[in-house]
């Protein structure tokens, strides 16, 4: 341990990916926790004496997700650009390098956060609109979104100051951070909407207490705590050769994610339109259920980026191949036995988050045509972690880009067919061709990168 940093390129390679894969799989889990905790509460809004008050609320939580899941995407940029750039000096052992790269990330993060948060604000009912849900439920989403933009900026940071320290091989950190943060939103949900009554709001108000006390525990440790990389700068005039190099890493990656969270914005609008709150209800809560997977499979590509970044940087790319074929081993495995929880017993998994007989049935939908496809999904995620690690994050974004995109088209289509299980169904195929063409993608440009010296400056 050198400046808060742990040196990757060195021991048993898979218990070393696993105990960086792990709190990263944790903090994933704890993210979406945030919004599947706020669904649960919610799904239990007036749900005996009016279902119809759940449901509805359950969609305005949804479109809220969708909006989030953006806004987490254009915070990737800083996170992404932090992550390989951090990693890759310190695999390369140029510590200095790596607190600059940091200082940069940081002062990107900053910027990226003041501007999307206000455009949040000003636009909040204009954008929601966007789902076409009744005016009530628009109304009430606007207002929530407009609460969390109180801690929005704040998040940004924390996102960023996550890519530091898993660049750094500390995981274990915004792990730690995290959970202290859900358990705080656990304490408060409750007393908020219930014990005083804010209903819906007071999910709202309980995440962004929570996310503003994340952020704090982010920079004591920085300041006052571990100090790690010799507690660099949080804002400074940046250098065009090290901001082009945190854009370089950082864009394809935000722009990928933010695209994908465009794509399914407009799914959800399909879904609203041929199934009404209903349907909107089912493609938002599923597709959090779902993240189950998803968080998993990102943890260990998160892992694979760090891992990778610092033995591509020393010269030890073979290590980051075995951990690739050890992580897809792993994954293949929780995959299978996911698939088969939602193909049978999908209804049963809805209702614990929404127990009303309606939307049971309609999630039960949704995680029966996903669950045919986990492995795909699983495969793409895993891949995108090497790719990133190497420092080429483009080839995994136009894969992505192009076959999420094809999505929309299909989900009109298929839905004028078969009703609103054709946009899952839309979903489903595009997830096939995207976890059998990345994979063979990577065998191709492994063949050639390992041949090469890797450029980190």
């Amino acid at each position: 341990m050198k400046s808060g940093v742990q040196n990757l390129t060195e021991g048993k390679i898979f218990s070393t990916l696993l105990r960086l894969a792990l709190p990263l799989m944790g903090t994933s889990f704890l993210q979406m926790a945030y919004t599947l905790m706020a669904m649960s509460w919610v799904g239990r809004l007036g749900s005996v004496s009016d279902p119809e008050i759940a449901t509805k609320s359950e969609a305005a939580i949804g479109a809220i997700g969708m909006i989030l899941w953006l806004t987490s995407s254009v915070a990737y940029l800083a996170m992404i650009g932090s992550e390989v750039a951090v990693g890759q000096s310190i695999g390369a052992k140029e510590m200095k390098r790596a607190a600059i790269y940091a200082s940069h990330s940081t002062t990107v993060s900053i910027i990226l956060a003041v501007l999307w948060v206000s455009i949040l604000f000003i636009f909040a009912y204009p954008i929601l609109s966007f789902f076409r849900l009744e005016a009530d439920i628009t109304a009430d989403a606007a207002l929530y979104l407009r609460i969390l933009t109180i801690s929005l900026p704040f998040q940004f940071l924390s996102y960023n100051f996550t890519g530091i320290y898993n660049g750094a091989g500390r995981s274990i950190v915004p792990f730690r951070n995290n959970a202290a943060g859900l358990i705080l939103n656990m304490i408060l949900d409750p007393i908020l909407m219930f014990g005083m009554d804010m209903g819906l709001h007071g999910a709202a108000i309980g995440t962004v207490v929570a996310q503003l006390f994340v952020f704090v525990l982010f920079f004591y440790q920085i300041k006052f705590g571990s100090r790690i990389l010799g507690n660099f700068s949080f804002f400074i005039w940046p250098k065009a050769i090290y901001l082009k190099r945190v854009f370089f890493l950082g864009t394809p990656v935000s722009v990928m994610n933010s695209l994908y969270a465009i794509i399914n914005m407009n799914l959800a609008r399909v879904a609203s339109i041929h199934g009404g709150h209903l349907g909107l209800m089912a493609q938002t809560t599923g597709g959090q259920i779902e993240a189950v997977t998803w968080n998993t499979s990102q943890g260990f590509s998160t892992a694979l980026s760090a891992f990778v970044a610092q033995n591509y940087a020393a010269n030890k790319i073979e290590r980051g191949k075995k951990a690739y074929l050890y992580t897809i081993r792993v994954m293949l495995l929780l995959g299978i036995f996911v698939s088969i929880c939602f193909i049978f017993f999908g209804a049963e998994i809805f209702g614990i988050i929404v127990p009303e007989e309606n939307a049971m049935k309609a999630g039960a939908q949704y995680l029966f045509v996903m669950g045919l496809v986990q492995v795909f999904m699983m495969l793409e995620l895993t891949t995108q972690g090497m790719f990133n690690g190497i420092g080429r994050t483009i080839e995994p974004a136009v894969i992505s880009i192009t076959f999420n995109a094809l999505r929309i088209p299909l989900a009109y289509y298929l839905a004028g067919q078969m009703g609103i299980t054709g946009v899952w169904w839309a979903i489903a195929i595009s997830t096939i061709l995207k976890g059998t063409i990345l994979p063979l993608w990577f065998y191709v440009v492994y063949k050639r990168v390992k041949k090469k010296r890797p450029k980190v400056g």
